[in-house]
Parts: structure tokens; sequence; C-alpha cells
């Protein structure tokens, strides 16, 4: 889904699985295409899907995908996606890693689909690029790579490469190629067969803001907590950049929201927490820290009392899940 495109068509693009990646991404961003395809009457986009060994790839609903080829089965593509959704890390090896690399090297434009920027990153391939993924997975991703401008957009593209959030956000991306390649009459046709409420641009936030009719100042204040994860703002701090008093800013929350601004900075945290939990490998030390607790002992005090369960009983639970569904 590269910016520019002068071949020959169809214009091909590959996919590439990674185990666990998110089966809704995929198809948002393949059905686009393929109704274009029809709607034009001949066959402009072609895709590849592709799995590390030829085999099957399971989807994190569980269900198994097959592909068309190998890794060292595929041919020179203009443009690659690399679709992952949980645990993303599971899948870099290093032979996938330099994989990616030569691509590159070849003259490839790459991307990632809602995690696939991790191993894109991890690879070295993101450098001083904007990207975005999935919202829940971005604050762990700039901790990780702060050398890439990690953005809450729905896509990104560039002459660089693409990336988009996953989810629908594949189809608005699917959308804009299709546009900036053959118009945006056949486009808006492509549109009107997906049922899409088209119309939110590249630099759209993923998730809705908070809820129009609460006052600005708490909608910027929740805005705050959210980009403020990893070192919390103390409240006083809060207040004074909301140009509030301390007593201001409580009587907001507790009026709108019937909790003080502390209970709900650290519900945003351990909710986080909770994500990170299920979907990464990483210590839950490493975990508490990047959710602005001191100590593993700290956090695993307040997250059982949101939660029901410790940090490691949440992690056994998923580990059981994923056997139970042959993962």
């Amino acid at each position: 889904m590269r910016l520019h495109y002068s071949g020959p068509e169809p214009e091909t693009i590959g996919f590439l699985l990674l185990p666990r990646f998110a089966m809704v991404a995929l198809f948002s961003a393949i059905e686009p295409l393929r109704i274009a395809n029809r709607m034009a009457g001949r066959e402009l986009f072609r895709w590849h899907l592709i799995g590390r060994d030829g085999a099957p790839v399971e989807a994190s609903n569980g269900m198994p995908l097959g592909v068309d080829m190998a890794l060292d089965q595929t041919p020179d593509v203009p443009s690659l996606a690399v679709c992952a959704s949980f645990a993303p890390d599971a899948a870099l090896t290093p032979d996938l890693l330099g994989w990616l690399r030569e691509r590159a090297a070849r003259g490839c434009v790459l991307g990632g689909m809602d995690t696939g920027c991790v191993a894109l990153a991890a690879a070295g391939l993101l450098d001083d690029q904007t990207v975005t993924l999935h919202w829940e997975s971005l604050p762990d991703f700039r901790r990780r790579f702060p050398q890439v401008d990690a953005v809450e957009s729905l896509f990104e593209v560039d002459a660089r490469g693409f990336s988009c959030a996953g989810g629908s956000a594949a189809i608005d991306m699917a959308l804009d190629l299709v546009e900036r390649r053959h118009g945006e009459a056949l486009a808006a046709r492509v549109n009107a067969q997906l049922v899409h409420a088209r119309g939110r641009l590249p630099a759209s936030r993923q998730r809705p803001a908070a809820p129009p009719h609460l006052p600005t100042e708490l909608r910027r204040a929740i805005g705050l907590m959210e980009a403020n994860l990893e070192s919390p703002l103390a409240i006083a701090d809060l207040a004074q950049r909301l140009a509030l008093s301390w007593r201001g800013l409580e009587r907001l929350f507790l009026r709108y929201l019937e909790r003080p601004p502390r209970d709900h900075y650290l519900g945003l945290r351990l909710d986080h927490a909770h994500g990170l939990l299920l979907e990464t490998s990483h210590r839950v030390l490493d975990i508490a820290l990047a959710c602005g607790f001191a100590s593993a002992s700290s956090f695993t005090r307040a997250f059982r009392q949101r939660h029901g369960v410790t940090p490691s009983q949440l992690r056994r639970q998923r580990d059981r899940a994923w056997l139970s569904n042959g993962a």
C-alpha cells in the first residue's frame, strides 16, 4: 500500500501473517481491494498471503488461515504488510527480522497492521518514521522504540512505509489506496458496497474522545492522564496545567464521573496493565514500571483490587486459554 506506484497492473501486495494476527484487520484490508477489482471489471489489485513455513497461521480468534506461500517462496512485491495482534514478539526470530531487512533493501515498501510495526521496529526499519498501531500497544511501543514517532491515528502512509491501527482502520487505509490509484468515484462505489461510514481522516483518533457532554477541562484532564501512564502526573500538577485549583479539579471528577481524579487515573493505569499482561510477554515488574508503579508488590495489590486476580494469575489464565485453543 505504498504511496506511489507506477508498475503494471495488477498492483501486488503481500500480507505476512504472524501467529495470532488480527483476522478482522486482514479482511478489512483485502475486501475493499476485491470489491475494487469487481467494480472496475478488471484486476487492479492482487495479494499474497505469506506464512513463515507455508502452513496455515492461527489468528487471534483461534481460526487457522491458509497461506499462499512460505517466506522463501515469496516473489518480489511492491508492498508488504506485516499483520500481527497479540504477542507479536513471540514470532520475532533473527531469520524473520533478516528477511524483512532483505525485503526493504530490495525496494519493497513495508508496513504494519495492528501491532505489525513491532516487527518492523525490531528489525530497525522504522527509525525516524511516523507510524501508528493499535492504541492499547502505543505506550509500550513508545517506551521500547523511542526513535520511532508513534502516533494515535487511524493510518499513516508516506513514501517510506505505511501502517494502520488494525480493525476497521484497515478499511480506511485500503479505500485511501483505491482513491489515490483509481479516483474518488471508484472509491465511493467500493465504500457503498462495504456499507462503511466513510469520512474519517488518516489522523482521526482511534478511540472516541471523552464524551462531548463533559466540560472541556475534564476532557483535557482525561487526555493528559492517558498521555502520562508511565510517569503519572501529580493531581496538583495536573490541575495546574489546566489552570484549575486542586479542589476545582476534584469537584469536576466527582460531579461528572462520581470518583476522584486519583481513582480515575489509577483505573486507567491498571486497565492498560491488564492489556499488556494479556498481549505481551514482558515481566510483571516491567509492566508495573510501564504503568507508573514503583514496585511489583504495590502493583499486584492495586491490580488484584481492581481486577480480582493478581497479574500472575491473569497470565496463567491467558496461557491456559491459548493452550486449549491449540495456540
